[in-house]
């Protein structure tokens, strides 16, 4: 486990390939190279496949049905170059996974590099809820 001061927001990305005619071991492939990247980076506090994934009632089980997930820790202070990162590395490919800060997730799927840029976003509104919630 990551020690954290505790102002310091961690945000958990998971994430995996979105590609329908993919094979099993082309996902494996993926994720095993792509997690000797994520542990290389400073950006990145902890890095980990994420095949076993425990659903909740009523989750989708397209998420579940992914092989070859990926969960990398990342402080908020570093998620912008992380996001860059995974641009830079994926290009155009389609993802799918979730984003969660705190107790607060949300699941996404992204197809290009534009709509990857765009999960920094959602990740700071998940801080901000994460913030408002803690003042009530």
């Amino acid at each position: 486990m990551v020690a954290h001061s505790e102002n310091e927001v961690v945000v958990e990305f998971s994430f995996g390939l979105a590609e329908p005619e993919l094979e099993d071991g082309e996902r494996q492939k993926f994720a095993k190279k792509m997690l000797r990247e994520l542990r290389s980076l400073d950006e990145v506090e902890r890095a980990e496949r994420t095949e076993d994934l425990k659903l909740e009632a009523n989750s989708k089980l397209g998420f579940a049905t992914l092989i070859g997930i990926l969960t990398a820790h990342i402080s908020l202070k570093n998620l912008k170059k992380f996001l860059e990162f995974l641009v830079d590395r994926l290009q155009d490919k389609p993802i799918k996974g979730k984003i969660k800060v705190g107790e607060k997730e949300v699941e996404f799927e992204v197809n290009s590099r534009y709509e990857l840029a765009e999960l920094e976003k959602t990740a700071l509104k998940l801080v901000a809820v994460m913030g408002e919630d803690k003042d009530v």
